[in-house]
């Protein structure tokens, strides 16, 4: 008679039962975990090209850059956002009469000015014109030649600037 009953019980030992799998805590926990990747992402870093001829200087530094104007300088040449403004080499005057104030870079920055005030009025949930600058200098550039660069920014309503530099890692 235990034999007839294994015989019978046979079929049922070998079904497996079907397992309902809940999967709903499983998405609590990935959906959980991406608007947490998402809040301590960061992007507001300023990138900046830097081209060739400028050696930038290092620093232990940790503060981001904030987002505005780039202006990069080299011994021979000055970007504005990675437009070329001036050659020195082929320029034969880049200052004006006081030697305080570069012309050129005046109007382009003056001209940025601008852009971004017509932005922040036809868009008003564009940022306001911050007044900050982002100076990419070679780290051998003389002192009176970044003055100069300062009062230019300055005169064209600049008023807060930052210094990219290297930091000491890379």
């Amino acid at each position: 008679m235990s034999r007839k009953r294994s015989i019978l019980n046979r079929g049922k030992r070998r079904k497996e039962k079907v397992v309902d799998l809940d999967i709903t805590s499983l998405l609590d926990v990935l959906v959980i975990l991406l608007v947490f990747l998402l809040k301590s992402y960061s992007a507001t870093g300023e990138l900046a090209n830097i081209p060739k001829g400028i050696t930038l200087p290092k620093s232990e530094s940790e503060t981001i850059n904030s987002p505005g104007v780039v202006v990069q300088a080299s011994k021979t040449k000055i970007w504005v956002n990675d437009e070329e403004i001036i050659d020195t080499k082929k320029a034969a005057i880049i200052y004006d009469d006081g030697g305080k104030r570069i012309p050129r870079l005046y109007n382009k920055l003056v001209e940025w000015k601008e852009k971004y005030k017509n932005t922040h009025k036809s868009a008003k949930n564009a940022k306001k014109f911050s007044g900050s600058i982002n100076l990419v200098l070679d780290k051998e550039i003389k002192y009176n030649y970044l003055k100069s660069i300062l009062n230019t920014a300055a005169d064209a309503g600049y008023k807060t600037y930052q210094f990219v530099v290297r930091g000491e890692d890379s």
